[in-house]
């Protein structure tokens, strides 16, 4: 159980309860409290231990006093320091788990075990077993190494704050590690940027993302993108709203339906390719959601089942609009086809360009259900197609295979969890 935060914020006070609770339910020998603060740095480079010792007095006053403390700090925290936060936290000194910034995020991992934090909670909740972090090792060591890169543009709205598309990011990066190349991201800003500029950044990027979002706002430059991506057979992967993008532009420059739109951006489009089920007019908003894990059963020799490799699979859902079947054949003839929809038929969950390296755009968010050691399907098999697709100008330097045989197969259906200790 993870309680973010501030010790003392208002909004935690109940989840620092329930906590407190939950040692007392479960016995304390079953039961681990890890504190992490942060050990600041101020002038002369000297490290300051008071915010922690504040921050786990707090704690204490609320009923909890932590077994563990992790320090954070921009640099190794030397051992007198260790020593007196020990002190002033009470808590034994091997439990004072030094945590620098780490180049990153997946060195995290491998930094806590070498400092003997997996020990100690191992010996202090009696579990049996040792480390096997080696595949984590290697798989750090090619993050470090990686023998390529691939720019990808990213096209959205909140590229101002790129922890907006977190998800996707760290998605292309599990899919560069299956290929051994590092994503080298390129952000677009969808309300800002014209014509011109987009096409000047995108001739210069292998492959496209058209991440997700709402409302009507950027959604012109999206649209371009996705354009580009069509013409000049770049890999593109629009994700939920990314594929109405991909359907609007479709739809008004090959189907030869002006002024084709989502209803969600344009009530009165003539052409509604995008828009609520029938059923669903007239809802309050809330109520047309569709929300969590739904089933999608895919169509045989298409891009998306031979990402899968499996009939049925299921994937997380948020939005509320939804490709208007009224002109699906319309856009088949186009060569937009529906390789993915709901058991029923009813609802298009994947679409995909027939005559294009990858152009394929899905309902939800693939994103969420990547893994470094498991990729998704299409973020794999988009990464894939970037890494054989060059921007105008370049000549091909990376190799054509990656290191697959380092990571598992990817397989929604049957998710692994990187076993830290096993018995």
């Amino acid at each position: 159980v993870e309680v973010g935060g501030t010790v003392g914020d208002i909004e935690g006070q109940a989840f620092i309860e329930a906590i407190r609770q939950l040692r007392r339910e479960v016995g304390r020998q079953n039961c681990l409290y890890i504190h992490v603060t942060l050990v600041p740095e101020i002038g002369g480079g000297e490290l300051k231990t008071k915010p922690t010792q504040q921050s786990v007095r707090e704690l204490r006053s609320l009923g909890i006093q932590p077994d563990v403390i992790i320090a954070r700090s921009e640099r190794p925290i030397p051992d007198d320091v260790k020593e007196k936060i020990a002190l002033f936290g009470d808590v034994q000194r091997e439990a004072v788990i030094a945590m620098p910034t780490a180049s990153s995020i997946y060195e995290v991992p491998l930094i806590l075990e070498e400092s003997g934090l997996g020990d100690y909670i191992a010996r202090e909740l009696q579990l049996p077993g040792e480390s096997r972090l080696d595949p984590w090792r290697e798989l750090v060591n090619h993050i470090r190494r990686p023998r390529g890169s691939a720019k990808v543009a990213i096209v959205g709205k909140y590229v101002e704050l790129p922890d907006a598309y977190m998800s996707v990011c760290e998605s292309l990066t599990h899919a560069g590690l299956w290929h051994d190349v590092e994503p080298e991201i390129v952000w677009v800003n969808s309300e800002t940027v014209t014509a011109e500029e987009l096409d000047r950044a995108l001739r210069k990027v292998s492959g496209v993302v058209v991440p997700g979002g709402f409302g009507p706002r950027g959604t012109e430059g999206k649209i371009l993108a996705a354009k580009f991506a069509r013409e000049h057979k770049i890999p593109l992967l629009g994700l939920c709203y990314g594929l109405h993008m991909a359907v609007i532009e479709i739809a008004r420059n090959v189907c030869g339906l002006t002024g084709a739109n989502s209803t969600e951006i344009d009530p009165q489009t003539p052409y509604p390719v995008i828009d609520l089920m029938p059923d669903q007019h007239g809802v309050d908003m809330g109520g047309t959601m569709r929300l969590g894990l739904w089933p999608c059963r895919l169509e045989p020799s298409t891009r998306a089942a031979a990402a899968y490799s499996e009939p049925i699979v299921s994937e997380r859902h948020r939005h509320r609009f939804e490709v208007n079947n009224v002109f699906r054949a319309q856009l088949a003839e186009a060569g937009l086809i529906v390789s993915g929809a709901s058991p029923d038929g009813q609802l298009a969950e994947i679409m995909e360009l027939r005559d294009h390296p990858f152009y394929v755009g899905v309902q939800f968010h693939p994103e969420f259900r990547s893994r470094p050691t498991r990729p998704h399907p299409l973020f794999r098999d988009f990464i894939g197609a970037v890494k054989q697709t060059l921007p105008e100008g370049a000549q091909r330097t990376l190799p054509l295979n990656g290191v697959a045989g380092l990571l598992e197969t990817p397989a929604p259906a049957t998710d692994r969890v990187l076993a830290i200790r096993h018995e």
